[in-house]
């Protein structure tokens, strides 16, 4: 990969959002070893949270899709931050972890999680296949659909 990720996201038709600020005690990522840890990151729309509410009720299998992938949109706004946009830095994507508030009898979280899967391996190719954990939780911050954060491997 020798473009910019911010370009990679521009060819999807998409655009790269500024990376969220934390809004508690925590950090956007951490380096260890040859890993980079992201934090969750929700559906965000001009700063703000979008897609409110669980699946199965007031949000439909395709918005929830949606909110995933602009979910992902900042997990890349946050991996191009801690790379300083140097796509030769990742080696690839390890885990990605998907969250998503769901009614009782909701069944359909790996479909959901397909929205963030699927920009993170358009944006990253190869290097986007991952492993994942699609899970159904009750409620999420500030009432929104989806959360995801996501485990990196980078060159020594």
């Amino acid at each position: 990969m020798t473009d910019s990720l911010a370009q990679r996201v521009q060819q999807l038709g998409l655009t790269l959002p500024t990376p969220s600020q934390p809004i508690a005690n925590y950090v956007n990522h951490v380096v260890s070893q040859n890993q980079l840890f992201i934090s969750g990151q929700i559906p965000l729309l001009d700063g703000k949270p979008t897609f409110i509410g669980r699946l199965g009720e007031a949000i439909s299998e395709e918005e929830g899709a949606n909110a995933a992938e602009l979910a992902a949109l900042g997990l890349l706004a946050q991996l191009s931050n801690a790379l300083g946009d140097d796509l030769n830095k990742l080696v690839r994507l390890i885990r990605l972890g998907v969250f998503i508030a769901s009614a009782g009898d909701f069944k359909s979280q790996g479909l959901v999680a397909n929205g963030a899967s699927n920009l993170l391996v358009n944006a990253l190719g190869e290097k986007g296949r991952h492993v994942r954990t699609a899970v159904g939780v009750s409620s999420l911050p500030g009432g929104v659909a989806v959360e995801i954060d996501a485990i990196f491997e980078l060159k020594p």
